[in-house]
């Protein structure tokens, strides 16, 4: 069973992406090849082989925090293209 125009016509209304004909079609073909690729993929033998979220062993690493001396609050706001008392003024968003 593989995807059909059908799932890329809800897929694309869910996204809402306006997708004509030649791209409904395209991403059907797309998607199919992907899935049919997994197919090919569930065929290897991985008896065995440890389940990893990457391929090399890495890990993060983090810098220490180092408590700094902060910015002098007028240098802050002094490019500030509004401000009231000693924060940025910016227009509300509703």
């Amino acid at each position: 069973m593989g995807i059909t125009i059908n799932d890329v016509k809800h897929v694309a209304i869910l996204s809402r992406l306006g997708l004509n004909d030649e791209e409904l079609q395209k991403y059907e073909e797309e998607l199919n090849d992907v899935l049919n690729f997994m197919e090919k993929l569930n065929e290897l033998d991985t008896q065995g082989v440890e389940p990893t979220s990457h391929v090399l062993d890495i890990h993060n690493v983090f810098r220490t925090d180092i408590i700094e001396k902060s910015l002098d609050l007028e240098d802050v706001l002094a490019n500030a293209p509004d401000r009231e008392d000693d924060y940025f003024k910016v227009p509300s968003i509703l």
